[in-house]
């Protein structure tokens, strides 16, 4: 299937491992040219050896820490006009919410939260005056099915699928769409941790964070190519009306 990417711009965030690396690898096997961002430049680096082993298409490294005041102009500038924005970085905590204090709650919204408003904002206008574009936002399952042991994180990514359906039921008006996905636990660093975090509380023993994923869909948790798939058909023209949905990536979870 022909999704009609070929040539176009990418900018992806979080885009040094897991979901977001995903996400850069299968672009840039559409032939779409990249900019990729993280904290972590030694990342980013192997990051762009892993895409350009499989691709051979323009990968941009941008070093940013976008939970920084001003940072998300500054990557925009930078980059310059682009088709596609995946909004992917974050970092949210596990914890209840006597757990995770006021500073590290705001934090970690400021990178997530924030960060993919401020992300959209910058972005969001050059695209309605080209009267094309797309912004994809990797969310998480936990907006939709909120739990006591990662509030900070369930509260975070209500907000954004809010985002993202009141400003992709818009933005067609400007003929740029904008939705979501609800990745469930996909096989991540980040997960692995927050899911040993949940272990600790609720079974006293960190090492035994698999049992608490022992009854997923599938008998196992998603796939970070998985997840990738499904942002790049939203991104593409055969997904051409699609805006303001958010899909939940989960094998059905939600209704078990």
């Amino acid at each position: 299937m022909d999704l009609g990417l070929k040539g176009k711009t990418v900018l992806i965030t979080g885009a040094s491992k897991g979901i977001g690396l995903a996400c850069a690898k299968a672009f840039a096997a559409e032939g779409c040219h990249l900019h990729l961002a993280s904290r972590d430049a030694g990342r980013l680096e192997e990051a762009r050896a892993q895409v350009l082993a499989g691709a051979s298409v323009n990968v941009t490294l941008h070093p940013v820490d976008l939970s920084k005041p001003g940072s998300a102009k500054a990557l925009t500038a930078a980059a310059g006009a682009i088709d596609v924005l995946v909004n992917n970085a974050g970092a949210i905590p596990g914890g209840s919410v006597e757990a995770i204090d006021e500073a590290r709650w705001r934090e970690a919204w400021d990178l997530k939260v924030f960060g993919y408003i401020n992300m959209t904002r910058e972005v969001l206008p050059a695209m309605m005056k080209r009267k094309s574009g797309v912004i994809v936002n990797v969310i998480g399952l936990a907006g939709a099915k909120p739990t006591f042991d990662y509030i900070c994180g369930a509260t975070g990514n209500a907000a954004i699928m809010a985002f993202t359906k009141g400003i992709g039921g818009g933005s067609t008006n400007h003929g740029v769409r904008v939705l979501g996905v609800n990745p469930t636990a996909t096989r991540t660093d980040r997960i692995i941790t927050l899911t040993k975090a949940r272990a600790k509380t609720t079974l006293g023993d960190e090492s035994r964070w698999e049992e608490l994923l022992s009854n997923m869909p599938f008998g196992r948790i998603a796939e970070t190519e998985e997840v990738a798939d499904v942002v790049v058909y939203c991104a593409s023209d055969r997904a051409s009306y699609l805006s303001g949905t958010v899909i939940d990536i989960d094998g059905g979870q939600l209704y078990r």
